[in-house]
């Protein structure tokens, strides 16, 4: 199977984020853990979702979704940190889902921009 980078991050930042929020929920963080993993565990399955995608605007749909999840999801480790509600250091956390944003901003950009070209 071909390598796909964004793919693999966000699977296993997904992997990462299940754990975290395990450990959320035995400290009885229910409402954050809860975001925590939709989003977080959102951004693989929309960029697995774009991978099948019908069209370019499909494509793009999907992974804007993606890059929205990982926005939302970098605010919730934010909060995280800050209210050090888990007294841990998200160092990784934050370097992982800046990576994942960073890549699916270019990605949707790209994909944008090759868009509006081909409509010329």
């Amino acid at each position: 199977m071909k390598e796909n980078l964004i793919a693999d991050k966000s699977f296993d930042f997904a992997l990462d984020v299940i754990k975290l929020c395990d450990e959320l929920c035995e400290r009885r963080r229910f409402a954050i853990a809860d975001q925590l993993l939709r989003s977080g565990t959102s951004i693989g399955a929309n960029v697995e979702e774009a991978t099948a995608a019908q069209s370019r605007k499909d494509f793009i749909s999907k992974m804007a979704i993606a890059s929205k999840e990982a926005r939302e999801s970098r605010y919730w480790l934010r909060l995280l940190q800050r209210s050090q509600t888990i007294n841990r250091d998200y160092s990784e956390y934050m370097q992982d889902i800046n990576e994942i944003v960073s890549i699916l901003t270019s990605i949707v950009k790209t994909a944008s921009s090759s868009a509006s070209k081909g409509m010329s």
